[in-house]
């Protein structure tokens, strides 16, 4: 076995750091999934709205 700067000077994640990485990881993947639901969400009610206002017109205004 050689020794080479690469085997003794490898900065390594503690297990500590790898945790919080981790967890990091885990918290994004959520947040982008609820992301995601959400703006498939806004888009079906927005499309539901447009029918909606498209089968019933709107009211004309009064005169006063």
């Amino acid at each position: 076995m050689t020794a080479n700067s690469e085997r003794f000077f490898k900065p390594t994640k503690t297990t500590a750091d790898k945790k919080a990485s981790e967890t990091n990881l885990v918290a994004w993947r959520i947040i982008e999934q609820e992301m995601t639901a959400r703006e498939k969400k806004t888009e079906k009610l927005r499309a539901l709205r447009l029918i909606k206002e498209m089968a019933s017109p709107a009211p004309l205004p009064k005169r006063n």
